[in-house]
């Protein structure tokens, strides 16, 4: 028995497993409960290609949306709640995919430290700087909502476009990026972990959270645009987030996940076409 504490306490995976499971749950949790907007994702969730007429629910919403943005000294406030809610957002994404990099990362520090090498990169730290850069993003996320909130142009209550203009072009960005040559060198990054420890290792507890920051703008840069597709369908609308959730994860994991993004990128043009035609 105190052998197998001792391997648990060299290798730290179960440990670190343990810990990114409670963070993926605890985010995940939150945002079902509506994370702070009065509704829960539940409610704010509608199978819709086009979210911009379902126009019922648009004079309700802009009514909920001054509510929560309020006069400009609220404005600091809404943004930070809204933040949180990116950010517990993006965890519940994002995390999954990232998952096997931050694991392989684990193991070769394990390894390492099994033959007697001093390696003091924690896998902690790793991902730590990884979720880092989704804070930054969510960050910038939220101050977009408000400025779209108070435009008019997603709804305040259900936080999807009420604009068709505003749908098309983000999904026309997103078809773009998705055949871009920075999407290409972002998801090769994304998709060759051990390569991508081997080029940009860095030893010490900075060093690690470096690499898990790295590695995050890597996962930035490939999946931004599909995020901002969250103002077409609903920030909260869990049929969007599962789908966008399940693509991302296809392409960083899958065999086949280049081909998929292209023909992604594709569909998202009809998609675009079909907004305006409608």
């Amino acid at each position: 028995m105190l052998a197998a504490f001792e391997r648990l306490a060299r290798d730290g995976r179960p440990v670190l497993v343990t810990a990114l499971g409670l963070i993926f749950a605890a985010a995940a949790l939150w945002m079902l409960w509506g994370a702070g907007m009065g509704m829960t994702a539940w409610a704010m969730t509608r199978a819709a290609l086009f979210p911009h007429l379902l126009g019922f629910e648009a004079e309700a919403g802009m009514e909920m949306g001054r509510n929560l943005v309020g006069p400009a000294g609220w404005r600091l406030r809404y943004v930070a709640l809204m933040a949180l809610m990116w950010w517990a957002m993006m965890i519940a994404m994002m995390l999954p995919s990232a998952l096997p990099m931050i694991l392989i990362h684990a193991r070769v520090v394990a390894r390492g430290r099994a033959r007697g090498h001093a390696m003091r990169a924690s896998p902690g730290w790793f991902a730590a700087g990884y979720l880092a850069v989704w804070l930054g993003f969510s960050v910038v996320a939220a101050v977009m909502q408000l400025a779209l909130v108070e435009t008019g142009l997603i709804s305040g209550m259900m936080l999807w476009s009420e604009s068709r203009w505003l749908s098309a072009g983000l999904l026309v960005l997103a078809a773009a990026y998705q055949v871009s040559g920075l999407k290409y060198r972002c998801l090769v990054e994304c998709r060759s972990p051990m390569e991508f420890l081997a080029r940009h290792w860095r030893d010490g507890a900075w060093g690690a959270f470096g690499m898990g920051h790295r590695h995050g703008a890597f996962c930035l840069g490939c999946c931004w645009p599909l995020m901002l597709l969250l103002f077409v369908g609903g920030v909260m609308n869990l049929l969007w987030i599962a789908a966008l959730a399940l693509l991302v994860l296809v392409e960083k994991l899958a065999g086949p996940g280049v081909a998929v993004a292209r023909a992604g990128g594709a569909l998202l043009l009809v998609w675009a076409a079909a907004t305006l035609a409608v």
